[in-house]
């Protein structure tokens, strides 16, 4: 499931014209996958912000980020919820000063990346949210990206006239699409539904 919810990660950033660098595409035997970052992500025109970034991000946010480390926890089945991120410490290893180094390596000395933790989904309840975006924040974490997000976000760009060969999954969207797979937001109720053929 990972390399899946990788390759989502990969292509939603590369939809939005981000150079993306996986960190590697293997497993050492000697170390845990949860050790590294996934993805070093390059806006190569980034624009300026003229108030404070959300710590949780949307689509039209990422115009604002030049450069971040990306690290995907894509279980699908699970909300980011305190009590999972108390029982499971590794989720934020990546948010270590080593990663510095690496992130050194990859963009050189022009300042520090955002790091940013794409996750399943974010509590429900406001007092639950508010204290995981807490917790996030106090080991070093700089924003989340929801997978409900990246997902919507994808299926609104693609185009069903068009051919997305180069992408299997850009592909498999637009033929869910073209096949009326997907369902029209809501505020869209009652528009007229194409005719079936």
């Amino acid at each position: 499931m990972s390399s899946v919810s990788e390759t989502i990660v990969r292509e939603y950033f590369e939809l939005h014209e981000f150079l993306v660098r996986q960190q590697r595409k293997y497993i050492a035997p000697t170390k845990r996958e949860d050790d590294d970052i996934d993805f070093f992500v390059l806006n190569p025109r980034p624009q300026a912000r003229s108030g404070e970034r959300p710590f949780v991000l949307t689509s039209a946010d990422l115009p604002f980020i030049e450069r971040a480390v990306v690290v995907v926890k894509g279980w699908h089945t699970e909300t980011f919820g305190p009590a999972r991120l108390a029982n499971a410490p590794e989720i934020l290893r990546f948010v270590q000063p080593r990663v510095f180094q690496q992130a050194v390596k990859a963009f050189g000395q022009d300042g520090p990346p955002l790091k940013i933790l794409v996750v399943p989904a974010l509590p429900h309840t406001e007092s639950a949210r508010r204290e995981t975006v807490a917790f996030l924040r106090s080991k070093g974490v700089d924003a989340v990206l929801p997978f409900r997000t990246l997902l919507g976000d994808l299926v609104n760009q693609i185009e069903v006239n068009r051919n997305y060969q180069k992408s299997d999954l850009l592909q498999m969207i637009r033929i869910l699409k073209n096949y009326n797979f997907f369902r029209e937001p809501q505020l869209e109720l009652f528009k007229a539904r194409r005719r079936k053929q």
